[in-house]
């Protein structure tokens, strides 16, 4: 299984950089370790996230006991301590159940002892993790030179890693497309493209006949199942999205591109926690943090790739988020001009709306909606 080729040329099979960087993904999320090489320097990690007592204690012993705990910036401050580049905890003598109140917990303490800031090689593991939907919680070791109980498991240089990141948001192709009608909408066309670190499938909605070589209204939409499904009234996407698709009508046809990306990147999982980190009265970036994540962990290259593949260069953006258009300006997408889409203020996510709105730079105007809808 061990894989050292630290150049992202592909195999007569195919093997890129991305899917190697899917293979160490897979890895992790089966809790087994993956060495991560540049050059002559070698860390072997494991994501706590899917680790097990016997696996931890297995890497322990694999590592002489010079295993550590690495934490992003946001998680270590929660815990007290200012850092620009993440924080590694010594673990030897320190049990598995030890380990998740300085993972993700609310109410640590600051760990015993002075932890050291992490390097590229902690960034890498960061990478690897969240290219599976893992907490960034990462148990490491650095390993020298000559041969180590590491050695049979699956190797990723961070030339691969880099590449494969870059080639998540390209190469899709359109899969097939077929014409869905959609209440309150009308016939719409679902177009699916397939790309990326795990190949995922995503889904261009396209509204009427929108003119795709002119100015195309778009909403780019992350997945949310709580929301958009279940009709989840701690936050307003299911109604952003229903209204989205009704602006696009309305506006005599666009796109929506439905982006698999859970929990603003982080996955189902790590959203549920901070869901749980909610209700407790934590608002969602502090929930985020806790658990180790920025405020806005989603990525745009696939909706990039898919705006490319249907031919459209110039959009007006449906969206509250001027983030969310300097990202696809920077991608080269022309984006002139962006259209507000909201949802029902309810009490359960009137704090979450204030949120996005003061912490995130969301053009929300919390009261201004409240008063409209009385």
């Amino acid at each position: 299984m061990n894989a050292t080729s630290s150049t992202p040329a592909s195999s007569s099979f195919g093997e890129t950089a991305a899917i190697r960087c899917e293979r160490a993904a897979a890895e992790l999320r089966a809790g087994r370790p993956v060495v991560l090489t540049d050059g002559d320097r070698r860390l072997a990690t494991m994501a706590l996230d899917s680790a097990s007592p016997a696996g931890f204690a297995a890497f322990a012993r694999a590592a002489d006991e010079r295993h550590y705990l690495f934490l992003t910036t946001p998680r270590a401050r929660t815990l007290g301590i200012d850092t620009a580049h993440g924080i590694r905890i010594a673990l030897a003598g320190q049990g598995f159940e030890s380990l998740p109140a300085l993972a993700y917990l609310r109410d640590t303490p600051s760990p015993a002892g002075i932890p050291s800031e992490g390097d590229d090689l902690d960034a890498a593991a960061v990478e690897a993790a969240r290219l599976g939907l893992l907490l960034p919680a990462l148990v490491s070791a650095t390993l020298h030179a000559g041969a180590t109980p590491f050695d049979d498991c699956l190797h990723l240089a961070l030339d691969d890693l880099r590449c494969g990141a870059a080639q998540a948001g390209q190469d899709y192709e359109l899969v097939t497309r077929s014409p869905v009608p959609l209440r309150d909408v009308g016939m719409t066309e679902f177009a699916v493209f397939r790309g990326g670190v795990a190949q995922r499938d995503q889904v261009a909605v396209i509204v009427g006949t929108p003119d795709l070589q002119g100015v195309v209204p778009v909403r780019v939409h992350s997945s949310c199942l709580t929301g958009d499904l279940f009709g989840s009234l701690k936050c307003d996407c299911g109604d952003q999205l229903r209204r989205g698709l009704r602006t696009l009508k309305e506006l005599g046809g666009g796109i929506l591109l439905y982006l698999d990306q859970e929990g603003r990147g982080t996955g189902i999982a790590a959203k549920m926690r901070a869901y749980g980190y909610q209700h407790e009265g934590l608002d969602t970036i502090d929930a985020d943090a806790q658990l180790g994540f920025g405020a806005d962990e989603r990525r745009y290259g696939s909706a990039i790739a898919m705006l490319r593949g249907l031919g459209v260069q110039r959009i007006q953006l449906l969206t509250n988020n001027p983030t969310k258009v300097q990202h696809l300006r920077n991608a080269g997408i022309e984006v002139l001009g962006s259209i507000p889409v909201t949802g029902e203020i309810t009490a359960e996510n009137e704090q979450y709306l204030r949120t996005k709105a003061a912490r995130a730079g969301h053009h929300l105007d919390v009261d201004a909606l409240i008063m409209s809808a009385q």
